[in-house]
């Protein structure tokens, strides 16, 4: 086993290697061609004046230009995941890749204009944007195929407690091309029968829901014996894995701290806030401004709409949107999420929904100090109660401030029920950093162009909760 993974993980990277030598060769090819002379000319006024030499370089020089891009590419592909060989489906590969290279490129052309001391062409870049996508969509597919051809799916064995197994065998089913739950099994078939059964010819087990009594031997037992393990945490795991390792003794000791972020922590998340949301305000000004009359001459109602949530400590304040639905949405007064083909949105509602347009006047909140950019998304009071009644360690997620985006939002969905992102939620609150929120800023981008996040609950549910 440990063998095959490590083929495994050869493999991943050197298709990796190899698809990020592509893309930069692309730029090699733009740069010793088009850009070079461009930058290196020197430049002569309109009027015939001299106005200096331009920009020479020998073999490590251009090493340097080139050795930069790839590093960039490098960076930018594993932040997004456009370097995930047979972790992720290839679609999503190609797409990780879009955003990569388009950062990549967007830096690279001022990095250009830099060096000319002047704006350089831009239609090359694009060319060479292009250009990559073309190589990026033929390489995630066929790696993908490489990779599928010499791997099959892992035959998995699931070990479920008290709780249906219907959510998370739907979750592993979604992924047929890595997963395959060929047999499940209750804990109360006896234990000694599941550990006989682990012994069975399985590449991995999946530990759903099951008690503690059981989990912890079921962990060891498959631990001391090698075998892949699956394992659904739950509230008290996520906290202790944000925890700090002590050595003040001969003994190891977990500190889980009462409090969230540090006060510097949160003076430097507060002031990249505010830096960031007074730049957004005047670059989305003119989005913002023809959003607000297109809903106004749609049917004549309020522009915004403003609606109470809370924040850290639960906190209330009035969040604005665009609005997005008919001005009757909730007239029977009942707080509910959108569902799936919601009949209360209008057909504006739907353009600013899925381009996410409909969150921008959130920036004023983050700007009065009310929502951060990243945190929690603030709920409603009304649904915060009724998650509190069958889950209380909900109100944990409010020991940080709310955000317009956040952990659950990146790796969930809009309908991911709220056991799930808590978790999710409390993962972030107890891993903060500021490189965290920088990481979780660069993939929201990311989330506004994929469907499946706004993907609504369905149409007999008030909350994500599942029932």
């Amino acid at each position: 086993m440990k063998h095959v993974e490590s083929v495994k993980r050869t493999l991943v990277l050197l298709l990796g290697f190899v698809g990020l030598v592509m893309q930069t060769a692309v730029y090699a090819l733009f740069w010793f061609r088009t850009y070079y002379p461009i930058v290196s000319a020197d430049r002569i006024s309109q009027d015939g004046y001299y106005l200096g030499y331009g920009l020479k370089l020998y073999f490590r020089g251009h090493l340097l230009i080139l050795g930069i891009y790839f590093i960039l590419l490098l960076f930018f592909s594993n932040t997004y995941g456009g370097l995930k060989i047979g972790y992720l489906r290839p679609m999503d590969v190609f797409f990780s890749q879009i955003f990569a290279l388009f950062m990549v490129n967007f830096i690279s052309y001022f990095q250009l204009s830099l060096l000319r001391n002047w704006l350089v062409p831009a239609m090359p870049i694009v060319e060479i944007f292009f250009l990559q996508l073309l190589i990026s969509f033929l390489w995630a597919y066929a790696t993908n195929a490489l990779y599928m051809a010499i791997f099959k799916p892992r035959e998995l064995l699931l070990i479920s407690g008290i709780y249906p197994v219907d959510d998370i065998t739907h979750k592993f089913n979604s992924r047929r091309d890595k997963y395959h739950i060929a047999k499940s099994m209750n804990i109360s078939e006896g234990i000694e029968k599941v550990y006989k059964e682990c012994l069975g010819n399985y590449d991995g087990v999946i530990i759903w829901d099951v008690p503690s009594e059981y989990r912890n031997g079921l962990v060891k037992y498959c631990y001391g014996r090698n075998i892949r393990i699956y394992v659904m945490p739950k509230i008290t795991d996520v906290l202790l894995k944000g925890s700090d390792q002590l050595h003040l003794f001969d003994t190891p000791v977990l500190l889980l701290r009462e409090y969230a972020i540090k006060v510097e922590q949160r003076a430097l998340k507060r002031i990249i806030d505010i830096i960031i949301a007074l730049v957004a305000i005047v670059v989305f000004s003119p989005t913002m401004l023809v959003t607000a009359i297109v809903i106004k001459a749609y049917d004549g109602g309020p522009v915004l709409y403003k609606q109470i949530r809370c924040t850290k400590n639960r906190k209330q304040f009035k969040i604005m949107k665009f609005r997005s639905m008919r001005v009757d949405a909730e007239k029977d007064g009942v707080a509910r999420l959108a569902s799936k083909n919601d009949s209360r949105i209008t057909p504006v509602g739907k353009f600013i929904r899925a381009c996410r347009i409909d969150e921008l006047p959130q920036l004023f909140n983050i700007l009065a100090g009310d929502m951060s950019f990243i945190g929690p998304r603030p709920e409603r009071p009304e649904i915060i109660e009724q998650y509190l009644e069958e889950m209380p360690e909900f109100a944990f997620r409010m020991k940080v401030k709310a955000g317009l985006a956040g952990y659950a939002q990146v790796y969930g969905k809009y309908n991911t029920t709220p056991y799930d992102k808590l978790k999710l939620d409390l993962t972030y609150i107890e891993n903060y950093s500021i490189w965290l929120d920088i990481k979780l800023m660069l993939l929201t981008v990311k989330i506004l162009f994929t469907p499946d996040s706004t993907e609504g609950v369905d149409e007999n549910q008030i909350t994500a909760q599942k029932n």
